[in-house]
């Protein structure tokens, strides 16, 4: 007992001495390597920082690749600590694994790389007024998961970033320039030429309305009430604060210039007939007029209403009651 007890012993150091240089290998390169993925991940933080990215998504980035390159530093360093695991091995160990935790974490690792694509490629930017859906607002952050959007009315809006990059964007402030415009209605007496020249002049002296493109107004259909136009303009910066002031004065300003040029703005009005079934002519389409009596004097006698019904007698079958 005590001979299988040493040799045993023996063999252990033995293979502990013939591995143990191997892993001071590992353990060196891995150590050094460490500085290495400092560099990297300090050089991704400035990359993304210099692209414009808010702060704490550069450091989200830098933080990422410095997690892939410390696994790789990890792969290479145990391939040399112990020859006999070859990376084949380390690689289909870490395959089984990322696969058993891809579908524990799918809406994570998800909404993780689509707040990557979106950090890379930039389709929106930080202080950029974006809509998504029924949400409207100011970009506040971009993080990994999710997008921080604060709302016109002061509430902040967390939006996965899976949804962002999948889903249609209207990205409102992407170019410098904004075309806004309201619909108005003039009498279908009045000048159509005089109404556009009054219009755009109104506009063009309108404060925060652009000159160059210049305003227009449009005819863009005949209405129940008047002919319908639609008077265009636009304006520099297309925030959303900017856009409710000229909107306001713009449509301030047609609205007294029309009245002051005598360019009637009608409402919409309606013309109700009524119809008196009781008529004697009621039925008879050559006398029938819809809307008015057909006699001329001393009113309509009802055809079809006889004496019995007013004494209490069911009326004819297929009459109106």
């Amino acid at each position: 007992m005590f001979d299988q007890a040493l040799g045993r012993l023996h063999s252990l150091g033995a293979g502990t001495a013939s591995i143990l240089p191997g892993l001071l290998v590992g353990l060196v390169v891995f150590g050094l390597g460490l500085f290495l993925v400092r560099g990297i991940r300090a050089g991704v933080t400035r990359a993304a920082s210099l692209r414009e990215a808010s702060t704490g998504s550069a450091m989200v980035l830098g933080r990422i690749a410095g997690g892939v390159s410390t696994l790789v530093l990890f792969l290479v360093s145990a391939s040399i600590a112990f020859p006999s695991v070859s990376a084949a091995d380390l690689f289909n160990l870490l395959g089984i694994g990322g696969v058993a935790i891809g579908f524990a974490f799918r809406d994570v690792l998800q909404n993780l790389l689509a707040g990557v694509l979106i950090l890379l490629t930039r389709p929106f930017r930080i202080g950029d007024q974006i809509k998504q859906g029924g949400q409207e607002g100011t970009v506040e952050d971009i993080w990994v998961r999710a997008t921080v959007l604060r709302t016109y009315d002061n509430r902040r809006i967390l939006i996965p970033n899976a949804s962002l990059f999948t889903d249609k964007i209207e990205v409102i402030t992407a170019y410098e320039k904004r075309r806004l415009q309201f619909s108005l209605t003039i009498g279908n007496g009045d000048s159509i030429a005089e109404a556009r020249e009054v219009i755009v002049r109104a506009l063009r002296g309108t404060k925060g309305v652009l000159a160059d493109p210049p305003p227009e107004a449009l005819v863009v259909g005949l209405g129940d009430s008047g002919v319908d136009m639609a008077a265009r303009f636009w304006i520099d910066p297309p925030r959303r604060r900017e856009a409710v002031d000229s909107l306001d004065s713009a449509i301030e300003a047609v609205k007294n210039a029309l009245t002051e040029a005598g360019i009637d703005l009608p409402f919409p009005t309606s013309q109700v007939l009524w119809h008196d079934q009781t008529e004697e002519t009621d039925g008879d389409r050559s006398r029938q007029r819809e809307g008015w009596p057909a006699g001329t004097g001393g009113g309509s006698r009802p055809r079809w209403v006889p004496e019995r019904l007013r004494q209490g007698s069911p009326p004819s079958p297929g009459r109106p009651q």
